[in-house]
């Protein structure tokens, strides 16, 4: 429950008070009595310790999903190379069969001018 100070030294300064203390008429007593200022400078630092834990582990979360984001593209690099190295010999392989088929048929050409002409 809020309310207003009427004291000398705090006059019109909110507090709290546990609203069964002040139903009872009980003394006021540390745990049902705070300035509504010091409460709100509490929260505040509470907060504030808060965001400073969320932003420690979101730092750690991104620092977790870059090295995963890492590994990840590192293995799907290597898995490309991989495949152009695999079509490169492949294609290296064609080209020499067709090299070797050329030849072939150009002594054949030739050979066959030879007994022709």
């Amino acid at each position: 429950m809020a309310l207003t100070s009427k004291s000398d030294s705090n006059p019109y300064r909110r507090y709290f008070r546990c609203g069964f203390v002040v139903a009872n008429k009980l003394r006021n007593d540390e745990h049902t009595f705070k300035w509504v200022d010091e409460a709100f400078v509490n929260e505040v630092d509470t907060l504030n310790a808060k965001t400073v834990e969320l932003e420690k582990q979101l730092k750690e979360i991104r620092t977790e999903r870059f090295e995963m984001d890492k590994m990840v593209y590192e293995k799907m690099e290597k898995e490309i190379f991989e495949k152009v190295e695999d079509a490169l010999d492949e294609a290296k392989s064609s080209n020499k069969k067709m090299m070797l088929i050329i030849v072939f048929l150009c002594m054949i050409m030739i050979g066959l001018s030879k007994l022709l002409g």
